[in-house]
């Protein structure tokens, strides 16, 4: 029986693709795998659904909501790489995902929900600072994704640059303090948001939460302190979650400080 020969040309080319991978496999070489990792990639939309709220919350002048959900980006963003990596399923593709979900978030939201708070008001001045924090955050994750490590940030991370200016803006929002009503609040507001922005693109070493791990055992004391955090946190989140936050920008500058004093180069 004569084999036609549209449908032998198909069998010859899908055995020779067989073969390819067979060759590929004995050789410790990757084959091509079509699709992605539903969970992780779920959490960074969850984070970047988080950061494009923050932005509607902002414009119907709800800005509670706005700070809330900043930090919910940022749970998010510290749960998808944490789920990735415990359940083996990294990729390129994540990767690139939770960089642009990040730039959303951490980026253009907080900047977005500066300037409709406040920075709009010092006019040219206000846009300016604006595109400063959103292009620095931008130069802050492309070094991050060319050299970043889990072991300590260079420059200040952009989460916790983002959970500093909305915690700023929930504590003036909640003790009544309104841009048009003081003009000092959106100085200052101003004045936090460019020194983020360049602490960002800074070469100050930061801690990073990536290197804690929730494996192994802790003295009951830990669960207690950890419980105890949450009462602080939760007595009054506005100004609490704005001083760890300011803390923990000052951090890196405080460190840089010490081991210029104390003659310590830092360790690379």
């Amino acid at each position: 029986m004569t084999v036609p020969e549209g449908k032998g040309r198909t069998r010859a080319l899908l055995r020779a693709v067989v073969a390819r991978a067979e060759d590929d496999r004995e050789r410790g070489q990757p084959t091509l795998r079509r699709g992605i990792f539903l969970l992780p990639n779920l959490i960074t939309t969850g984070a970047l659904f988080a950061g494009f709220y923050a932005m509607v919350a902002a414009m119907n002048q709800n800005f509670v909501a706005a700070a809330v959900a900043t930090y919910a980006a940022m749970v998010l963003d510290t749960a998808d790489g944490r789920v990735a990596r415990l359940t083996s399923t990294q990729s390129a593709f994540g990767a690139q995902y939770d960089s642009l979900s990040d730039m959303v978030a951490f980026g253009v939201a907080p900047a977005m929900v500066a300037f409709v708070w406040g920075l709009a008001t010092l006019g040219q001045a206000g846009w300016v600072v604006t595109f400063t924090y959103v292009a620095c955050t931008a130069l802050r994750l492309a070094r991050y994704n060319t050299s970043g490590t889990l072991q300590s940030f260079t420059g200040l991370a952009s989460p916790a640059a983002a959970c500093t200016i909305v915690s700023l803006i929930w504590t003036f929002h909640e003790s009544g303090i309104g841009a048009g009503r003081s003009g000092a609040a959106a100085i200052a507001l101003g004045a936090t948001t460019a020194l983020t922005a360049l602490l960002m693109v800074s070469n100050f070493r930061y801690f990073s939460p990536k290197v804690l791990t929730f494996r192994g055992r802790v003295p009951f004391i830990a669960l207690v302190a950890v419980v105890l955090g949450f009462a602080i946190v939760a007595s009054d989140p506005p100004r609490v979650l704005l001083a760890l936050s300011v803390l923990y920008a000052l951090s890196g500058p405080a460190q840089w400080l010490w081991e210029t004093l104390h003659n310590e180069p830092a360790e690379d």
